[in-house]
């Protein structure tokens, strides 16, 4: 078990802090991402870590890419520390947790698909019969499957709350064209990874991607498929008509709302159990889904 709350490479230059990321410039084509064990909810940075988190979000992401290659390009170029420039390689403590990518033109938008009437979207739907401005069905429970995957796009934002758009301000804000990919390829990614996850016991209900150009290529960018920027429900555990457990942040979010927070800066601390609990839910998600022991 390890923690890193915070990455600091001497001699290498920090392109952009995240809420949970540090990326630093490698050359002029490629950046070096280090995961940290810092956690984000209701988009503010917590100020306890989870350990091994940076390290299973980093792993699993890679085990993603390497899935998905055969449907979107992805940023990945290295994982191991000894192809990574040199002013990297003696910082042990990145091992594992940082990746060596493309450096790619990022597309400012949260590329959401749901399969699945959960989380913010089910909060839409009770009061408005709608997600992301789009209409559903009526009559439908909480964490119904929908009959097909929807795609529901968010700004990006830098501080502060990202927020859902429609399909349609989504078109005016990029253009229809691209609109129309991000749409297309977000939805497989989805609908492969929810088949995959499946067979692994595991229902993905929703997920979000971030992609970007390089070299004029749409491109799979930060990470993918992770308890961070997915829900994953116990497919034998899982009935419509509640929320299920889930190996996301979910069980960080019921301690945060049942503390009476008021969703802003700054945000309490985490128990030690709460912190130890989302740990190994992360851990039994990658195991789950990699098939693969933790170490």
């Amino acid at each position: 078990m390890s923690v890193l709350t915070k990455s600091s490479i001497r001699g290498a230059k920090l392109f952009r802090k995240g809420k949970v990321r540090e990326v630093y410039e490698a050359d002029l084509d490629r950046l070096v991402i280090v995961a940290s064990d810092r956690l984000s909810a209701f988009d503010v940075v917590l100020p306890t870590p989870i350990p091994d988190k940076g390290r299973v979000l980093t792993r699993l992401s890679n085990f993603w890419f390497a899935k998905t290659a055969h449907l979107v390009p992805n940023h990945l170029i290295a994982t191991d520390l000894a192809a990574f420039p040199a002013v990297f390689r003696s910082h042990k403590e990145i091992d594992g947790r940082a990746v060596l990518v493309k450096r790619c033109e990022r597309i400012d938008i949260e590329c959401v698909a749901r399969g699945y009437l959960s989380g913010s979207a089910w909060s839409e739907y009770k009061v408005s019969g709608t997600v992301a401005g789009e209409r559903l069905p009526t009559g439908l429970v909480e964490s119904a499957r929908l009959d097909e995957p929807i795609f529901t796009p968010a700004t990006k934002a830098v501080t502060g709350h990202d927020e859902n758009i429609s399909r349609a301000q989504l078109a005016a804000m990029v253009g229809k064209d691209l609109a129309k990919e991000l749409e297309r390829v977000t939805l497989a990614l989805y609908r492969f990874a929810h088949a995959y996850a499946l067979g692994r016991g595991l229902i993905l209900a929703d997920t979000k991607f971030e992609l970007g150009h390089a070299a004029g290529v749409l491109t799979l960018i930060d990470e993918a498929l992770t308890p961070d920027s997915s829900r994953y429900w116990d497919a034998a555990k899982y009935r419509p008509g509640g929320a299920p457990p889930s190996y996301d942040k979910q069980f960080v979010r019921d301690f945060l709302i049942a503390s009476g927070w008021d969703r802003e800066p700054p945000a309490p601390a985490l128990p030690d159990d709460v912190a130890a609990g989302t740990a190994d839910r992360y851990r039994d998600c990658y195991e789950k889904l990699t098939g693969e022991k933790w170490t």
